[in-house]
């Protein structure tokens, strides 16, 4: 009797996480998942980087990969290559963000507003002083672009990208539900993403119905790829949408526990060089 075997169709389009999948603990790229991404990329698999990261602070990361990509960034909310040209952009509003603001005002030393720019300004915060502890590596690496003005209100003379509050895990857990009462709900997302060894917690609000899935989702049907040929990599609560469009989704082996029983293929962590297993799982093991 004859017995037919149903093939998987191949993957076309590969979209990874940045911090915490194609990042080890030392936010460096790992030899093995440099190689396996370049290898993805020759055999005609088209690799997009899908990152909370701004464009901007992105960049220097994608460009380590030695190949011509595209970038979805700011948790979906702009899409771009690396030569600079917009596919598409979702921004908030600013009478949104003002509101917002307003609902948030206990926050505001943990507030950042973030546009889509590439001078001083792209960052407006008021103070440092409550982001000091839990992001003082991020902030070191973007000061040219930080603005503080006083009150943050002033600073939204156009749509900005998105608002963030950034803290610890414990802080941002008492954020939510204030966020939650802000009366907002149908005007805007958001975005969590939360290390916990780090004591870090992260609370993206973006326009309604932005993320990294929705960014996707858009991307992949421009370029006429079916989600069953889309794989994602991702290892945080904000990569969960991305992970519940793509056909074949992978966590990694550092995501925290509850995501991982999300029934999505699990690979190790990325000090262990999860991104690779899953390119090696998906296209197959290099010869």
């Amino acid at each position: 009797m004859l017995k037919w075997r149903v093939l998987a169709p191949p993957i076309r389009l590969l979209a990874a996480d940045i911090d915490g999948t194609l990042l080890n603990s030392q936010f460096k790229i790992s030899e093995r998942d440099l190689q396996a991404l370049q290898r993805a990329h020759r055999q005609g698999v088209e690799v997009v980087l899908v990152t909370g990261r701004r464009h901007t602070f992105a960049l220097p990361i994608a460009q380590q990969l030695g190949f011509d990509l595209w970038l979805i960034s700011s948790n979906g909310a702009i899409t771009r290559s690396l030569r600079g040209e917009t596919f598409y952009r979702h921004l908030m509003s600013a009478e949104t963000c003002r509101r917002l603001c307003s609902a948030m005002r206990e926050y505001r030393g943990n507030t950042v507003l973030t546009f889509d720019t590439e001078e001083k300004g792209a960052i407006v915060i008021e103070r440092m002083d409550q982001l000091n502890v839990s992001i003082q590596r991020w902030l070191e690496k973007n000061m040219q672009f930080i603005e503080f003005v006083i009150p943050i209100e002033k600073a939204l003379t156009c749509d900005p990208v998105q608002a963030a509050f950034f803290g610890s895990v414990s802080r941002m857990a008492e954020a939510l539900p204030v966020l939650s009462a802000s009366g907002l709900e149908k005007e805007i997302a958001v975005s969590r993403t939360e290390y916990a060894a780090r004591d870090l917690s992260m609370l993206d609000v973006l326009s309604a119905g932005c993320s990294k899935g929705s960014a996707l989702a858009r991307w992949a049907q421009f370029r006429g790829i079916p989600r069953e040929q889309v794989m994602a990599v991702g290892d945080n609560y904000n990569d969960m949408e991305m992970l519940a469009f793509a056909g074949k989704p992978y966590i990694m082996g550092n995501a925290p526990q509850d995501l991982r029983r999300n029934g999505w293929t699990s690979v190790p962590s990325n000090d262990e060089c999860g991104l690779a297993a899953a390119v090696e799982e998906a296209i197959g093991p290099q010869h």
